[in-house]
């Protein structure tokens, strides 16, 4: 997990950050969330499978 306090409001549209780091987690088998709420900081959550 990682967050920061910024702004938020942070999406998947719009461009390639957290959409590429998605398709990236998803090419690996884990998977991707995350939460940014306007005016309330940025949380992106990834989990990754072992082998």
């Amino acid at each position: 997990m990682i967050s920061d306090n910024g702004d938020g409001g942070a999406n998947l549209i719009g461009g390639s950050g957290l959409r590429g780091l998605a398709d990236r987690i998803a090419a690996l088998g884990g998977q991707f969330a995350f939460e940014s709420p306007v005016g309330a900081g940025t949380v992106v959550r990834a989990e990754l499978p072992l082998r």
